[in-house]
């Protein structure tokens, strides 16, 4: 097992790789395993992907976000440029049905509203807003209401977890009420517990998750 000194380490070394993070501005403590991020980033998906390059690092138990978006010189934008930048990234997508996700937008940070069908749609809708221009931050609070039994949620899960071959599906337990799943077990690493997480968030029927998944 890594010892906090040398997850710390390691993780400075994945943000210096990763080539949409400027590792020189982030900061970066670990104690018990657990991460912290902390300084200034010059967008909310440079702050989005330091986050995931601390998580792909082996024996990371989790990630604190301290990380402050800072808009670089030119990027900053008006409510109504992002606003408006939103609303023809959602015209340009595929995956988001027309006129389905309401936008607000307040000193930069954009709050997401109404119903989807899938939860893939709402990812769709952050992953559209979340490399635009001026954005600080995101707020999701899309709800899915598909007409699924809990049975078919849990038997889909399930299934999606036993073909992927890096997942100990065995290890897993899936509970389901209302949409809302409910994962419990130990998986090895952050990578796998994200894979787990993934595919219970992308089987239709699914609302949100209750992460119950110990890093061992």
């Amino acid at each position: 097992m890594k010892t906090d000194r040398q997850l710390q380490e390691d993780v400075l070394e994945e943000l210096d790789w990763e080539p949409s993070v400027n590792a020189s501005r982030i900061g970066v403590e670990v104690k018990y395993g657990v991460v912290t991020l902390q300084g200034r980033v010059g967008s909310f998906a440079e702050k989005w992907a330091a986050e995931r390059a601390a998580k792909r690092v082996a024996g990371v138990r989790g990630v604190a976000m301290a990380l402050e978006v800072d808009l670089k010189d030119g990027s900053a934008r008006t409510d109504t440029d992002i606003a408006l930048a939103i609303k023809n990234a959602f015209d340009w997508s595929a995956s988001i049905p027309a006129d389905t996700i309401k936008v607000v937008v307040e000193q930069g940070w954009v709050t997401l509203s109404g119903q989807a069908h899938q939860a893939f749609v709402r990812d769709a809708a952050e992953k559209a807003v979340r490399g635009l221009v001026g954005v600080k931050g995101v707020h999701n609070f899309i709800t899915v209401k598909p007409p699924v039994e809990p049975g078919d949620i849990k038997a889909r899960i399930e299934a999606a977890l036993y073909r992927r071959a890096h997942v100990d599906a065995a290890a897993i337990t899936v509970g389901v009420n209302a949409g809302v799943v409910t994962l419990t077990g130990k998986v090895d690493s952050l990578t796998e517990h994200d894979a787990i997480e993934h595919a219970a968030r992308h089987t239709v029927g699914v609302n949100s998750v209750i992460d119950h998944l110990v890093v061992s």
